[in-house]
């Protein structure tokens, strides 16, 4: 009988997480219930998010116990099946475990259409990442034609979308990255102009990059960055809050300067972006982004850690910003 690994969190990270705060433990392979499906594990999304689960404070998304097995978005093949939906040897995406097995009810489970793009896409470009960057651009941004739309975190794996549907819909883009290789690959994929926020004076930077002001901000970071953008906001900019990556270490949050007085100059909207709200729209945007996929109107990165012994390497990698795209970890392979 083979044997199910998990990570589970071994204790709360103070600043930044380590390995410490991981634990690799062997169990038992579950077997599913009434109307449950055992699920093998192919390739585990690990997120910016998840630092947010590690806290023992309330959020948007609900934190972990200490001792509980951390979850993630998973692409899996379903290896045992109670439930009249699906079969073994089907293709499915859920938030399931970190684990190379995990049982789930079948309601939560959605099957992966491979023609769409490799099966690891439905948790990347064809998966929340994705499906945040089409919804915080197309519903709480809204840009038009002739916008200048400014994306920080651009490179990753819900910022490069975001630039490349706002340039689809004829915006002038700027992306700020930590690498020129970033910034050359933003380049590549349709972004008009990147900002290497490592090398260069951002608020410098972002005057030279957006002349006319800003009409968009979607922010993924905070921080400096989001403050050097502030001043450039348009009247009836939009700012997208989708995430604040420079924070989630901080033991404490800076308040840094007061900068909301420009809202009353700019009539600025400014929204927070939760993806879970849009789950009954999640079709539509799979539908759309799949044929920009397919058309290649849409590109995208993948980073593939192999092995579960490795994802905690991968989702503390997330914290250096050295990677371009999605970062998943390749657990296993599709059988047949």
């Amino acid at each position: 009988m083979a044997t199910n690994r998990a990570w589970r969190l071994e204790s709360r990270p103070t600043g930044e997480p380590s390995m410490e705060n991981f634990e690799l433990v062997e169990t038992e392979v579950p077997e599913p219930g009434a109307h449950e499906v055992l699920v093998r594990t192919l390739y585990m999304s690990v997120d910016p998010y998840m630092r947010g689960r590690m806290r023992d404070a309330e959020s948007y998304a609900e934190p972990w116990d200490v001792g509980e097995t951390m979850k993630a978005g998973v692409v899996g093949e379903v290896e045992e099946s109670n439930h009249p939906d699906f079969d073994a040897g089907d293709v499915v995406t859920s938030d399931l475990l970190w684990a190379d097995y995990a049982v789930a009810e079948g309601r939560d489970l959605r099957k992966v259409n491979p023609t769409h793009g490799p099966i690891s896409t439905a948790v990347g470009v064809l998966g929340m990442p994705g499906v945040t960057a089409y919804f915080g651009t197309t519903d709480v941004a809204e840009p038009t034609p002739g916008d200048t739309v400014v994306v920080s975190a651009a490179a990753g794996a819900v910022g490069s979308v975001v630039g490349q549907i706002a340039a689809l819909s004829g915006c002038h883009v700027v992306g700020i990255a930590g690498a020129d290789e970033k910034v050359e690959w933003l380049e590549s994929v349709g972004f008009d102009a990147g900002i290497n926020y490592k090398e260069e004076d951002v608020p410098s930077a972002l005057r030279e990059a957006c002349p006319d002001g800003i009409d968009v901000y979607f922010d993924n970071v905070g921080g400096p960055i989001t403050d050097a953008a502030w001043p450039l906001l348009n009247v009836r900019a939009r700012v997208a809050i989708c995430g604040q990556i420079s924070l989630y270490n901080e033991t404490e949050i800076p308040t840094g300067p007061r900068k909301l007085g420009k809202l009353i100059e700019s009539r600025a909207h400014v929204e927070g972006l939760l993806v879970r709200d849009y789950e009954d729209r999640w079709g539509e945007a799979l539908h759309r982004l799949s044929v920009w996929v397919a058309n290649g109107d849409v590109e995208y990165r993948e980073n593939v850690v192999e092995g579960l012994e490795n994802a905690p390497d991968a989702f503390l990698g997330l914290f250096e910003g050295t990677k371009i795209g999605k970062q998943l970890v390749q657990v296993g392979e599709r059988s047949g």
